[in-house]
């Protein structure tokens, strides 16, 4: 029997899950949110972390089919065009938000080769889930549920998330003076607002000094 084919809701479902993994098991970010570099709420500033990566990609369920189609194919230049007409980010611009963000949000310079891994892991994520394939998001599911110790916990996260994100809707429905708030629908929500940075720390060798948050 064969195999239906999923769904661009839940392609576009699964490639939202695999950025949030990858983030998730990114061991600078996570050192980072422990220590609280982005501010006491350095864990829902990953979260809005993982729904910026996200936005820098098409939402696959308002592709067109023949896009979508071209996009599917192994063909590299064909993936290219299609990629352009729907603004596909290259892996060096995922990578380039990965590092952006780490330095603005967290105050965190990511010196290694972890945000080209990390991007790469996105990539892969979000090619297989244009095909509707989900090789790469079932592998870091089980990476990350091996972190927390319990499968049950990973899907648990994930519907709180969701029940999250209904009571703010409720709440944004309640408040009669909200009228620039984003739509609820969207995936993600702004940032916390920042707090005035102070002026960057050279060293005597002329090298900007990290500055961790309290």
């Amino acid at each position: 029997m064969a195999t239906a084919t999923p769904t661009t809701a839940t392609c576009q479902s699964n490639f939202e899950q695999g950025v949030a993994f990858a983030l998730h098991l990114w061991p600078a970010l996570s050192l980072a949110v422990q220590n609280r570099w982005g501010g006491q709420d350095s864990e829902g500033k990953r979260d809005w972390f993982a729904g910026a990566i996200v936005d820098l990609f098409a939402d696959l369920t308002t592709i067109s089919a023949p896009a979508l189609a071209a996009l599917q194919q192994p063909n590299p230049q064909s993936t290219t065009t299609a990629a352009a007409a729907v603004d596909e980010p290259e892996q060096a611009d995922v990578e380039a938000v990965l590092l952006q963000v780490m330095l603005d949000e967290f105050e965190v310079n990511v010196d290694d080769d972890s945000a080209l891994e990390v991007a790469e892991q996105v990539m892969r994520v979000r090619t297989e889930c244009i095909r509707g394939k989900f090789d790469e998001v079932d592998k870091l599911r089980g990476r990350f549920a091996s972190k927390l110790g319990n499968a049950d916990k990973v899907q648990a996260m994930f519907k709180e998330v969701e029940a999250k994100d209904e009571e703010a809707e409720w709440d944004t429905d309640d408040d009669d003076d909200d009228d620039d708030s984003e739509d609820d629908d969207e995936m993600t929500d702004a940032p916390p607002a920042r707090k005035e940075k102070e002026a960057p720390e050279v060293d005597e060798d002329g090298f900007t000094k990290v500055v961790k948050r309290k």
